[in-house]
């Protein structure tokens, strides 16, 4: 079922081909930070480097799949103009471009699920390219402002997403100014286990947890489209999956999400792992975030067996006249 915010324009005439097309050398920053991981083993190993890169992961996480996808593109839920802006800078701290860029082509994805104009599926363009291929491209690389004109009214918006490194940076300092002075307003001494550095938070936190996100949020459109199960019957190759959806924080439940994209709740049923929707939960109490859009019980039980099921008992009734 589609009822997400249709803003898209046309897409490009020109060849598939050419649309297709990576620019391999624009895309050095992101090889550079995909090589970067690696410094993990230049910095000494503690556990508190381990736990420092789950503490930085999540809330990034949290930042591209309640910010970035459920609120910028599919207007799930409501929140005040200075939280929306918490939100965009929290998702750019995934190093994922901007918020406006992401949404609009998430948009644009859901306008053409698995057609010929899917800016990645691998059904159509295979598993590298839906995966990480069609962000590295001339035309997906630029901001097509046409998609999200709801949100290019805001000016703050508009600024981190034009000037989409400002907040990387920003977490740069942040993940070496957490390990340079860690021990020093904790007490740890610098042998032990829960110290840090300024490089080795950089290392783990930055370097490593930023790959991990890219990889994780990347499965979505690549994985998600080839492995798993689908319940509900669409008009795309979604699939629903478990692993993805507990690395995500919920987004692996995406045979889901494509048969009722509007709602801020991916995991229909009570045991469908759901963390980003149990956070907007929490911030709704508070009075942070507010208007959830629900998913209607006919939805969720409108699964592609009971439709198989109903036209098979229409099919009886009709015999039986």
């Amino acid at each position: 079922m589609s009822d997400a915010i249709d803003t898209a324009e046309p897409q490009s005439t020109s060849s598939s081909g050419n649309r297709r097309e990576i620019d391999w050398v624009r895309c050095i920053p992101f090889y550079i930070i995909q090589l970067s991981a690696i410094g993990v083993f230049f910095v000494d190993f503690t556990w508190m480097a381990v736990i420092m890169t789950a503490v930085l992961f999540f809330p990034r996480m949290f930042g591209l799949t309640g910010f970035f996808h459920r609120y910028f593109a599919h207007r799930a839920f409501k929140t005040s103009r200075w939280f929306q802006f918490v939100g965009a800078v929290l998702g750019g701290a995934a190093i994922q471009r901007g918020a406006l860029w992401w949404a609009s082509h998430h948009r644009d994805h859901h306008r053409h699920s698995d057609t010929e104009k899917d800016i990645h599926s691998p059904k159509q363009t295979g598993f590298f390219y839906s995966h990480m291929g069609w962000f590295m491209t001339k035309e997906n690389f630029d901001f097509k402002a046409n998609r999200i004109k709801d949100f290019t009214k805001y000016p703050e918006l508009v600024f981190i997403n034009k000037h989409d490194v400002l907040v990387p940076v920003l977490f740069f300092f942040l993940c070496f100014g957490v390990g340079h002075f860690w021990n020093d307003v904790t007490g740890v001494a610098e042998d032990s286990t829960w110290a840090l550095s300024g490089w080795q938070v950089v290392a783990y936190a930055f370097c490593l947890g930023t790959v991990l996100l890219y990889h994780c949020t990347f499965f979505v459109n690549s994985l998600a489209h080839v492995w798993g199960t689908r319940p509900y019957k669409t008009t795309d190759t979604s699939r629903n999956n478990l692993l993805i959806a507990l690395l995500t924080l919920g987004e692996g439940w995406h045979n889901n999400h494509h048969h009722f994209q509007s709602s801020a709740r991916n995991g229909f049923r009570w045991y469908q792992i759901d963390v980003t929707y149990m956070i907007l939960k929490l911030l709704s109490f508070v009075g942070i975030v507010w208007d959830l859009k629900p998913v209607p019980k006919s939805v969720v039980h409108r699964t592609a067996k009971a439709e198989a099921d109903q036209a098979e008992q229409e099919s009886e009734n009709v015999t039986a006249v």
